[in-house]
């Protein structure tokens, strides 16, 4: 409740509505798209077994029992874990991919992370500075860019030391540019709007322009490319490690599980196949969230939507 003056110079109520906050608007949104919102769902799981996975089933994954070895999915007589089969040395299937979702998540979410932030950082500089700084660091992502990504993290990493912190970093640099040309395109855009002139006008600085008036629109944009972004890096890390040049054992990912399981592929053809289908899924689901992400921070297309919806 807060109070207003009148004509007469008295004070009157004003009830205020209430709104509900952002983040519950935004999941009645996911919760109304069913495709989506499984999706996020699965995501939520690959998570809880990335973060609880290695936790709970200790050295499971990595526990050899020749007796179990390939052995055939979907065998409830045996252990829980054994239900997707097990590997040439008798060990879970099921308990590798849980732990495999640990480095492979990793990998993409350390890489889309640190591209993200880099690149955001030079792109809002390049767009919001002079000509002759923009010129440098463009220059700067076009060498990138030169060079196919996958091509450049096998030279690398067959030049260096295969481990998580050079993956990381060599995917991170192949998709610095996908930020910087993006975060810059819309700088240029949004710097030209009245408000930003307002607020050079009033004397703020450039720093305070950018953090507090551009880069908040410009993010939504962003975390839409880096939903896409962490499936392209995932697929990445999976076709190096499939490669032999990615994560090295005894460390698991699913990739490094498909390329294991390849020589077995007419007599034991799930210990390919359930990790193959992780990836799918998970790649799937992330292009499922990034579209319906696009239209939900997207405020015109939101208020669509939703009246779309209610006039059904």
């Amino acid at each position: 409740m807060t109070t207003g003056t009148d004509s007469a110079g008295g004070t009157t109520p004003i009830t205020e509505v209430p709104q509900s906050s952002a983040a519950r608007q935004i999941f009645r949104m996911l919760w109304r798209d069913k495709l989506a919102f499984a999706a996020a769902l699965f995501l939520v799981l690959m998570v809880l077994c990335a973060v609880l996975g290695p936790l709970m089933l200790e050295d499971q994954a990595t526990r050899q029992n020749l007796r179990g070895r390939n052995a055939p999915p979907f065998d409830f007589s045996r252990d829980w874990l054994f239900w997707l089969g097990g590997d040439t040395l008798g060990r879970p299937l099921l308990a590798r991919i849980i732990v495999a979702a640990q480095n492979t998540l990793m990998v993409a979410a350390g890489a889309v992370v640190c591209s993200l932030i880099i690149g955001t950082t030079l792109g809002l500089v390049a767009g919001y500075s002079g000509p002759r700084t923009s010129q440098v660091i463009m220059r700067f992502a076009d060498v990138i860019m030169s060079f196919p990504s996958l091509l450049l993290a096998v030279i690398v990493l067959y030049m260096l030391s295969p481990s998580v912190g050079n993956l990381v970093i060599v995917l991170a640099i192949t998709r610095i540019p996908v930020y910087l040309r993006t975060s810059r395109a819309e700088v240029l855009e949004v710097r030209e709007r009245m408000f930003v002139q307002a607020a050079q006008v009033m004397g703020a600085s450039g720093r305070r322009i950018v953090f507090r008036h551009i880069l908040p629109i410009v993010m939504p944009t962003l975390v839409t490319i880096a939903t896409l972004d962490f499936a392209f890096v995932m697929l990445a890390e999976s076709s190096l490690s499939f490669l032999g040049i990615g994560i090295q054992p005894p460390e698991i990912t699913w990739g490094l599980m498909v390329s294991q399981g390849r020589p077995y592929l007419t007599t034991a053809w799930w210990q390919s196949f359930f990790p193959g289908l992780a990836i799918i899924m998970t790649t799937l689901s992330l292009n499922l969230l990034s579209n319906w992400m696009r239209t939900a921070l997207d405020p015109v297309q939101r208020w669509r939507l939703e009246i779309a919806r209610k006039k059904k």
